[in-house]
């Protein structure tokens, strides 16, 4: 256990919690900081406090950092869709129906276990024991450009730009019902259900800021291919948002109707697009994936009807 303590002087006061000790932890990413927090490990007084508290002048802050643990998951030899490679990052474009990341109960066949095979001992240990080098996510049935991180330089560096909004992330999806106009935004806030805690949707009380923006690639009789691009990352934040204006993604039969109409496992969305500024060289780059074959598959069969 690393113990550290920090003496809040007057040019601090009023702080958010998280902010002040990201910028006097330089080592470790907002994120993290932020799952102390909620943790408990992070203290005043005796007292858990929130990652929302404002710091005062005099507070002594006191953070628990726990000493990593020994990764019990194991690599697998698991073939990956490699787009780009190099000492800090590993960009790879993930297969529908394959889980990012090990949970409990789940520790095989994931994303993890395949780059610890193919990365060794090379990635970031910031997200822990289940999730290193994984800085962000897609849902299983989602496909797509994914960043693995290799060390923890690369993962801040990352994390700060995902938490500044200032990554370029493109999807393409498949909705239902046409879309009359050509673009538009959808800015409404995303949280948890209250009666289904595994479910997202809008939620104006308790949501945080959600920001979607669209435009139509492409007009059938029911249904639309568009282009997503994302201003915040929630979970399930497409599939919240087309579904909260009458267009749900084609396939998600969690958001959408229970029975697809078009026999596809899982919602018809695919992370087309990653830009971002590479930690080591300081420059902008861009990846992208090409479709898979179910979603052009299902693009033909719509043309033809």
């Amino acid at each position: 256990m690393n113990e550290l303590t920090f003496s809040v002087d007057p040019s601090s006061e009023g702080q958010r919690l998280d902010r002040y000790l990201s910028d006097q932890i330089k080592d470790q990413s907002r994120s993290y900081i932020q799952k102390l927090i909620r943790d408990g490990s992070v203290t005043c007084g005796g007292l858990s406090l929130k990652v929302s508290y404002k710091v005062a002048s005099g507070d002594q802050i006191h953070v628990d950092i726990p000493d990593p643990v020994s990764l019990d998951i194991l690599p697998q030899d698991i073939p990956l869709d490699i787009i780009y490679e190099d000492k800090d990052i590993l960009i790879v474009n993930k297969p529908k129906g394959m889980v990012v990341h090990p949970a409990p109960g789940h520790y095989s066949d994931t994303l993890v276990n395949a780059v610890m095979y193919h990365c060794a001992d090379q990635l970031s240990t910031i997200n822990g024991v289940l999730r290193p080098g994984i800085v962000h996510r897609i849902d299983k049935d989602t496909s797509g450009v994914l960043v693995v991180c290799k060390n923890d330089m690369a993962h801040r560096k990352i994390a700060e730009q995902l938490a500044c909004h200032s990554i370029t992330r493109k999807y393409r999806a498949i909705v239902y019902n046409n879309i009359r106009q050509e673009s538009g935004t959808v800015d409404a806030p995303i949280g948890r259900m209250d009666n289904d805690r595994k479910k997202m949707c809008v939620h104006p009380r308790h949501g945080r800021r959600a920001v979607t923006h669209f435009q139509v690639l492409e007009h059938f009789q029911d249904c639309a291919y568009i282009e997503c691009s994302l201003e915040t990352g929630r979970t399930h934040q497409i599939r919240v948002h087309m579904a909260s204006i009458g267009h749900p993604l084609v396939g998600d039969t969690v958001y959408g109707p229970s029975k697809d109409r078009f026999g596809i496992q899982g919602q018809a969305l695919h992370a087309m697009v990653l830009g971002f500024i590479h930690p080591s060289t300081g420059r902008y780059v861009e990846f992208s994936a090409p479709l898979p074959d179910y979603f052009t598959g299902l693009l033909e069969k719509l043309r033809k009807r």
